[in-house]
């Protein structure tokens, strides 16, 4: 159960760019907008087969990569143990993070299965929004996902997603900082290295 809802805010997860200024509902208006070509994108037969695996994942890898806040999300997810690292560590962990989460990502979203999107509510206050939603399945099983979102640099970046009330990356957080106090930082970064390269991989 808990993957198929990693799938569905993977999909909602897609938001595009808001430019400052617009009404609040504009958040959600360029959500939806988004994922409509996300699931264009895992929804096309051409793109579906083997041959094309490569494109597929290039393409939906540019769409999250244009709206996940790679910076923040590392940061957050790191919490007290990210004023320790230097510039250097703190430049290497944010893109193994990314690698992960685009990977990650990347992955569980091409088991769209025409899943229903509804937007509930959504709050715009001093710099960041939140979007409420609803995946509903169809077997009529319902998921909610609420999208957290800062302004960064004149526009709308995803930080964190709370899926059936549980944050991605407080359990990220929750995860890293068991290593951290148990093994070090070095062994955190140790095994996102190795994951890396396992991803990199022909």
């Amino acid at each position: 159960m808990f993957v198929r809802m990693m799938v569905l805010a993977l999909t909602v997860w897609s938001v595009a760019l808001v430019v400052p200024g617009k009404a609040a509902a504009s958040v959600t208006d360029e959500i939806r907008k988004t994922v409509d070509e996300v699931v264009r994108i895992v929804s096309d037969k051409e793109m579906k087969m083997p041959s094309s695996e490569k494109k597929r994942r290039q393409e939906l890898k540019a769409a999250i990569g244009r709206i996940f806040d790679y910076g923040e999300m590392a940061k957050r997810s790191l919490a007290t143990h990210w004023k320790d690292r230097s510039p250097a560590e703190r430049q290497e962990f944010v893109k193994l993070f990314e690698t992960l989460l685009e990977n990650s990502y990347a992955s569980k979203i091409e088991s769209y299965d025409r899943e229903k999107i509804v937007y509930d509510k959504e709050t715009n206050e001093g710099g960041y929004a939140e979007v409420k939603s609803r995946v509903i399945t169809p077997k009529r099983d319902e998921y909610s996902l609420d999208y957290r979102l800062i302004m960064e640099g004149g526009r709308w970046m995803v930080y964190d997603v709370v899926i059936e009330g549980v944050s991605l990356i407080s359990n990220y957080r929750t995860q890293f900082n068991r290593i951290i106090t148990g093994q070090g930082y070095g062994e955190l970064v140790r095994k996102l290295r190795a994951k890396s390269d396992e991803i990199k991989a022909p």
